[in-house]
């Protein structure tokens, strides 16, 4: 009988916290229905309430990104139509040779990433059950938690947020090119929601271990665009982890608080 502890649920662990800005932040939006004088680049909004937000989708990638650079696991195709699901495994082409064609998220069910952020299923063995990987991590939109702190801000250019003007100057012509980039500033604060389901197999442990090692990743890199000029430095606190088993949803019987230790860079300053 083929074993499916893969795809057998067993909990979800809430984890809840925030993201506070330290640096200007810009996660872009849809700039159509900027007027005369706005930004060149604008930051997504809510639509119902314009307070400016950190779309999941953009967490969720930057996490994984990062986490794959670290563990070297991610899927590179070479010229010569061979693909490589570990960095440390392109060594021996390369010298024969190859060149790199493109590179993207792990396709390897083994894989640390693969088992957290799971697989497309385009590339799962979808005839093998008992190899398909689930999708482990759900990342919710992190809504602004301060926004009368914003509000009352009184050097603000734009609703709850900054303009930076940026200059490009022709290297030949010393033509300066100015645009201007909106920015959340310095000091908000986003609350973030992140559920990992946990299957037969799967330690609290390993998998906790893994999205932690993550968020301190993201604080010692940047979130959103323009990381390289200063953009994006933020700071992140885990404020609660609750659980809730199989059983639980079974019996009705609510969540309830898992005692666990978070890395002292992810605690709540006091």
């Amino acid at each position: 009988m083929t074993q499916l502890n893969n795809i057998e649920f067993q909990k979800k662990l809430f984890v809840t916290g925030t993201i506070e800005t330290l640096t200007g932040l810009h996660i872009g939006g849809n700039s159509t229905e900027m007027g005369i004088g706005g930004a060149d680049s604008i930051v997504i909004r809510d639509p119902v309430t314009n307070h400016p937000y950190i779309p999941g989708s953009s967490l969720r990638g930057k996490m994984r990104s990062l986490l794959e650079q670290t563990l070297g696991e991610m899927t590179v195709k070479l010229d010569n139509n061979q693909e490589c699901k570990n960095i440390k495994d392109l060594e021996g082409p390369l010298a024969g040779g190859a060149k790199i064609k493109s590179a993207g998220p792990s396709s390897d069910p083994e894989a640390l990433s693969s088992r957290l952020f799971g697989i497309s299923i385009d590339k799962q063995e979808r005839d093998r059950p008992e190899k398909i990987v689930p999708q482990r991590l759900i990342v919710r939109d992190a809504k602004l938690a301060n926004p009368e702190n914003l509000e009352k801000a009184r050097n603000t250019d734009m609703p709850m947020t900054e303009v930076k003007t940026e200059v490009a100057i022709d290297r030949i012509t010393s033509q300066a090119n100015p645009r201007q980039i909106e920015r959340v500033p310095a000091g908000a604060k986003f609350e973030f929601d992140i559920i990992l389901n946990l299957y037969a197999g799967d330690t609290e442990e390993e998998m906790l271990g893994a999205l932690f090692q993550c968020l301190e990743l993201l604080q010692d890199d940047y979130l959103g665009g323009h990381g390289g000029r200063g953009y994006g430095r933020v700071g992140v606190a885990v404020e609660k982890i609750t659980r809730k088993t199989v059983e639980d949803y079974r019996n009705g019987t609510p969540a309830h608080p898992l005692e666990t230790q978070i890395p002292e860079t992810l605690e709540p300053v006091s």
